[in-house]
């Protein structure tokens, strides 16, 4: 691995695309032996032709935006191939709003090698990392101290040469510029601005999520005093009770008078 640290990312303090990206809510993949295509391909994105640059990247991703009068979870990815251990890797950013790569993607990517992407959900500050290998979730977490996976601890003393604070006082920027080295560690691909920004991009559209089917909803309240509430509703009667309460609202609103008889 490379004896990259945090110290070779403290440029992300400084930088203006980091700060939108992070502010806005991103996504970066890097997935070795996968061709951009393929890697869109099993995104299940529908194919937009190319783009030069990241600032054209998000402009395409506006425009998406803008194209509806409704907000959903679609997005437009942008992928290149890009030089690192072991041979060529493909790089996929988005710019969408934290909704970060599905770990069904990760799984199918990764089936032959191996992929690593961090993200953050912009606004409220939840930042991710994720690392598979063979199709399998190795190492995750969101707070450095809090790690899953089947290998959750494997990467502890990497991420102690790194820089990583292990014990819970944790700062967002110096966390994230960690969480890059760790990247670079683990693909061998230097992430630098001038990269994002002057790649050209594959581009796909990447379509929102089917909701899942849903039988019923466990209401589980435990009070102040200790007191428990729990109760399973089932989707026919979540149903029933929708259609009741549409019914009452849309009812004629009666007004009795004094001498109205009474009901």
């Amino acid at each position: 691995m490379p004896s990259v640290t945090a110290d070779d990312y403290a440029w992300i303090r400084f930088s203006p695309l980091f700060r939108d990206a992070i502010r806005g809510g991103y996504g970066l993949t890097l997935v070795r032996g996968v061709t951009p295509d393929d890697a869109l391909r099993a995104m299940g994105a529908e194919p937009r032709g190319r783009c030069a640059g990241v600032d054209a990247l998000i402009e395409r991703h506006a425009d998406l935006r803008d194209a509806t009068d409704y907000w959903d979870d679609s997005f437009i990815a942008g992928a290149f191939t890009v030089p690192g251990s072991g041979g060529e890797w493909t790089l996929v950013l988005q710019f969408d709003g934290g909704v970060g790569m599905q770990p069904r993607f990760l799984e199918a990517l990764s089936v032959d090698g191996r992929a690593v992407t961090h993200s953050s959900n912009g606004g409220a500050p939840i930042d991710l990392f994720h690392w598979y290998e063979a199709g399998g979730l190795r190492t995750t977490f969101e707070r450095s101290t809090d790690r899953y996976g089947s290998t959750p601890d494997d990467l502890v003393p990497v991420m102690r040469e790194i820089g990583f604070d292990l014990t819970g006082n944790e700062c967002r920027t110096e966390t994230k510029a960690a969480v890059l080295a760790l990247t670079e560690r683990l693909t061998g691909v230097r992430l630098t601005e001038d990269l994002l920004k002057d790649a050209e991009y594959y581009l796909g559209h990447v379509p929102e999520e089917p909701a899942e089917e849903w039988s019923k909803v466990v209401i589980d309240i435990t009070d102040a005093n200790g007191e428990r509430f729990y109760k399973e509703v089932t989707r026919e009667e979540a149903e029933a009770a929708s259609v009741r309460a549409r019914e009452e609202a849309e009812a004629p609103i009666v007004v009795l008078g004094p001498s109205s008889p009474h009901p």
